[in-house]
């Protein structure tokens, strides 16, 4: 089976200035034909250390698919670095010179001469037609190995490997088709899930399926490699419904569908509306909630009552409860709800209040105690969380644990 090999090219990465969604966007294409990557590396501007990388990632690999430094500033010498690789020296193509000048042209503007650099490519290398910007990618073989080089502006560059890269790529592909498909958790760790799969989880089986957690999210990766996209598809369908099984009400969807989603779909098709309430959170959730197209729909309002002062006036929270239970308590939350589902007349709320730290914590309540309350005109459910992490991990873990225990409140 051929792999592949992915380097990343630029200081702003290494600073960590600029997150690197190039990588994961190239994993998911090429294991998608089937061609694994098995191995990342990630290099800053200079050309001794490039070349050092892409030497290391052809050992590892058949097919190299290098990002970034393509453009035309001093600090961008990828172009210079395969050239050293392939032990040629840079030529002109006049043809890169051409477009260059027209893409500027059309934009009312005279092409800056640093920009000349771009239409040099190495002595028996092949140019990539960059259709969206001005820098082209690279296309050279060394030692039975294919590397590429495109730039690392991820808009530039997904349209480059789909165009130029990938028809390339693809024949080298096995025959086996692999199809991933994801299914999304919440309300249980990475370990309860593990647990209660069991052997589903198994390395070495096939489909193979991989878990990663975020913000309280978990998602199981389904991997099903096979001789047809038939096939595979429907073994990844068969280990899903697996999972729905096993999983139960700790499955909310699948995809790239989020919570949010999730909730605003069983909203309108029952035709219900919801408020919310936020203290710890600073409206969090109601973003989460209006972040899903169609959410006009179905949620009214929110309120951000990040003082007692606010709670009492702005929800009617009793001042007599938060001086006896304090503002972090399951009565205040209630509360919240309550005040919010009666002000904003809608079939649900949610209220939130909580420590999300660092500082306010004490030994009766700690940093990352929440408490949420999901309040309909039947029903009034808190919970406690202890929530870990820092402050911006523990507000959005909060947030979307309150959007859960909305869609279990809806859909049980």
């Amino acid at each position: 089976m051929k792999k592949a090999s992915i380097v990343s090219i630029g200081n702003e990465l290494l600073s960590g200035e600029t997150t690197d969604t190039n990588t994961a966007y190239l994993s998911r294409e090429l294991l998608s034909i089937g061609m694994p990557v098995v191995s990342f590396y990630t290099v800053g501007d200079e050309i001794a250390a490039i070349v050092r990388a892409l030497r290391l990632a052809g050992d590892d690999a058949d097919v190299v698919l290098a990002t970034g430094g393509l453009g035309p500033t001093d600090d961008d010498v990828t172009r210079q670095a395969f050239a050293e690789l392939l032990g040629a020296e840079l030529q002109m193509e006049n043809e890169l010179l051409e477009r260059m000048q027209v893409f500027f042209a059309r934009r009312g503007l005279e092409m800056p001469e640093k920009n000349s650099i771009q239409a040099y490519i190495p002595v028996g290398a092949k140019s990539l037609a960059n259709n969206t910007g001005t820098a082209a990618g690279i296309m050279a073989k060394a030692k039975s190995k294919v590397f590429f080089a495109m730039p690392g502006v991820p808009s530039e560059m997904t349209q480059m490997f789909r165009e130029s890269v990938l028809p390339e790529v693809r024949p080298l592909a096995p025959s086996q088709t692999v199809v991933v498909r994801k299914v999304r958790c919440c309300g249980a760790g990475e370990s309860t899930i593990a647990g209660i799969l069991g052997e589903l989880m198994q390395r070495g089986r096939n489909p193979l399926i991989n878990c990663t957690a975020e913000s309280g999210i978990i998602t199981l990766h389904v991997i099903a490699k096979a001789e047809s996209e038939a096939a595979g598809q429907q073994m990844a369908e068969d280990d899903e419904k697996l999972l729905r099984d096993a999983l139960g009400k700790l499955v909310y969807g699948t995809g790239e569908q989020t919570l949010a989603e999730v909730v605003g779909l069983e909203l309108a098709r029952l035709g219900k509306t919801i408020a919310v309430a936020e203290s710890c959170t600073g409206g969090l959730a109601a973003k989460l909630l209006t972040d899903a197209s169609g959410a006009s729909n179905y949620f009214t309002h929110g309120w951000v009552t990040y003082s007692n002062g606010a709670k009492t006036s702005l929800l009617g929270v009793p001042k007599g409860l938060i001086d006896r239970c304090g503002a972090v308590s399951e009565e205040v939350a209630r509360a919240m709800a309550e005040g919010a589902r009666l002000k904003a007349c809608s079939d649900y709320a949610i209220g939130i209040t909580g420590i999300a730290g660092p500082g306010g914590g004490t030994e009766q309540k700690p940093v990352g105690l929440v408490y949420i309350c999901v309040d309909s005109s039947g029903q009034s459910d808190v919970s406690r969380c202890q929530l870990s992490g820092p402050r911006e991990s523990v507000r959005l873990r909060a947030a979307q644990t309150a959007l859960n225990l909305l869609r279990l409140q809806l859909m049980y």
